[in-house]
């Protein structure tokens, strides 16, 4: 499932991810980052600093009118993931539109939640800052933006939260805070050393940010709690207190430290943009205020059980039907021939299955994948095949010709005399004569192409997701496009399982329906995987026929 689905309701990016090839069309500073994959998508390298910095800039100015400068040496802020905090806080304060006071700590070079808050909604921001570059940038975004009535940047001093920002204005009452605190403690954890799951792929875009704005001591669970320390003083001089979150692990503790204050009003929530996720909390010490639900245990279940699934249309169900034929099927309907080519694609791929009880006219397997051989096994041979090409080739022919040449000669003839030896490259010369010596041969050609979509796809997966864009599974490039060694998997990889799910072929108003449910593992992007590779057998299969 696309996380973009799971974007605050109001977020204008949640149904209609931004059109890159547009943007790139209008905006010439952004287009020089937009490159057009394999696949005929435009996307755009997230972990380049000047292509997400671009994104922002250009979304800010075409959705809301804003322009701002960021320098890369400081955090650039993805712009869908902040509106989804500016509308739970609107959600905090009942969502009126009525000037309405709020506090943005540590606001950043970008300075970019009062700048959406004050566009959107007409609000007024205190914004405070440590840095001196951060400040020096976020004061120019401000008056560039003729926002100065609504926006005022404050200096102060290196570990400043509340209290001190607000010694000069003892009577004013804020509707809320907002803060995006420091995530880590350290280097380490900064770089991933220590914090993040090895099972977890690598980020898909690229970190940046100050020392201030992404380190502090003891990281966001120590700053937010800080936080919580000063509101017990302020208390009712805000009316909510909110920060967010880029660990899950930090939300537990912090809302047992609030409940061992005593503090009477507590919520949560989950931000989404692609496949990052945040979370926020809030606190209050009014007894009147509207306490927004935290996400449905429900909602996060039935998301959590939603089924990866792909659709065979019925044009190319012939196809299957023959090429099941040939491998050994004597089913005659589509889910009987679906199913058996899908059962000898999981047998090449070394994964375990078994036929279990389903419904009629449907087929289910229950699957248990102990090794990924499905993107293991092509990346091993295509550093086979690397080494291959580089080790030197015998001369072309040469056992043949001297075979003749003893088989033609009669008794007591001398030996055939040895043609002289010859280079590695004259012998490539030879091999691929017809072929200039700086281009590749048409397999390795073909190889290279082949692997190159699946690259490309990758970087494609990366730009749209990170956006809430959701990849179309029929624009996936085929990463089936060899297969893994053959043979069972050893019994001690038994023990240790990737993950195991329910897999249903069924027929679907003429077309095959194929649904993958998750049972249990490490992993679920796994299963993902794993169905793009079966997707793309199949459908390959449909091509070439």
């Amino acid at each position: 499932m696309a996380l973009n689905k799971s974007m605050h309701p109001r977020n204008r990016y949640k149904d209609k991810p931004p059109d890159f090839a547009y943007l790139a069309s209008k905006y010439p500073d952004f287009q020089q980052h937009v490159h057009t994959s394999l696949a005929g998508r435009p996307v755009v390298n997230f972990k380049e600093p000047e292509a997400v910095r671009a994104l922002t800039c250009t979304l800010l100015k075409e959705d809301f009118g804003l322009t701002i400068e960021i320098p890369l040496e400081r955090l650039i802020p993805t712009v869908p993931l902040r509106l989804n905090y500016i509308h739970w806080v609107e959600d905090l304060i009942d969502g009126q539109k009525q000037p309405r006071r709020g506090i943005d700590i540590g606001t950043g070079a970008s300075c970019i939640y009062p700048l959406l808050g004050a566009t959107m909604n007409g609000w007024y921001f205190l914004a405070t800052e440590v840095d001196d570059i951060c400040f020096d940038y976020a004061t120019k975004n401000v008056e560039q933006n003729n926002l100065s009535d609504l926006v005022k940047v404050v200096k102060v001093p290196q570990k400043t939260l509340l209290m001190d920002a607000l010694k000069e204005e003892t009577e004013i009452v804020y509707d809320f805070c907002m803060c995006n605190p420091p995530f880590f403690a350290n280097q380490l954890e900064a770089k991933g050393v220590n914090s993040r799951n090895s099972r977890r792929p690598p980020p898909s875009s690229v970190n940046t940010g100050g020392v201030t704005e992404i380190m502090a001591e003891g990281g966001e669970l120590e700053f937010v709690k800080r936080i919580i320390h000063d509101s017990l003083q302020l208390k009712k001089r805000l009316r909510w207190y909110s920060c967010m979150l880029g660990k899950k692990c930090s939300l537990t503790p912090l809302k047992e430290e609030l409940r061992k204050q005593g503090v009477p009003k507590v919520t949560h929530t989950e931000f989404c943009q692609g496949r990052t996720m945040r979370w926020a909390l809030a606190w209050s010490f009014y007894d009147d205020v509207i306490v927004p639900s935290p996400p449905s245990k429900k909602r996060k279940l039935e998301r959590a059980r939603k089924p990866l699934s792909f659709t065979l249309p019925e044009p190319g169900l012939k196809e299957l039907k023959a090429k099941a034929s040939a491998v050994g099927s004597t089913g005659c309907s589509a889910v009987d021939c679906v199913t058996a080519l899908l059962e000898k694609t999981l047998t090449d791929l070394r994964v375990l299955h078994k036929r279990v009880p389903c419904r009629k006219q449907e087929q289910s397997l229950f699957l248990t994948a102990v090794e990924n051989t499905w993107i293991h096994g092509r990346q091993k041979r295509r550093e086979h095949k690397r080494q291959l090409r580089e080790l030197p080739r015998a001369p072309h022919c040469a056992g043949t010709t001297s075979q003749t040449a003893v088989a033609t000669a009669g008794p007591g003839s001398p030996p055939p005399t040895s043609p002289p030896k010859r280079s590695s490259s004259q012998d490539e010369d030879t091999e691929n004569k017809g072929t200039p010596s700086n281009e590749p041969s048409k397999e390795e050609t073909q190889t290279t192409a082949g692997e190159q979509a699946l690259e490309d796809v990758d970087m494609e997966s990366s730009a749209r997701t990170e956006t809430g864009q959701e990849t179309d599974p029929k624009e996936t490039a085929d990463a089936a496009s060899e297969s893994p060694p053959k043979g069972p998997p050893s019994p001690s990889a038994l023990e240790h399982f990737l993950f195991k799910c329910l897999l249903n072929v069924m027929l679907e108003e003429g077309d095959v329906l194929v649904e993958m449910h998750w049972v249990e593992g490490q992993n679920k992007d796994l299963m993902n995987q794993l169905c793009t590779y079966l997707k793309n057998t199949l459908l390959k299969s449909v091509t070439k026929s």
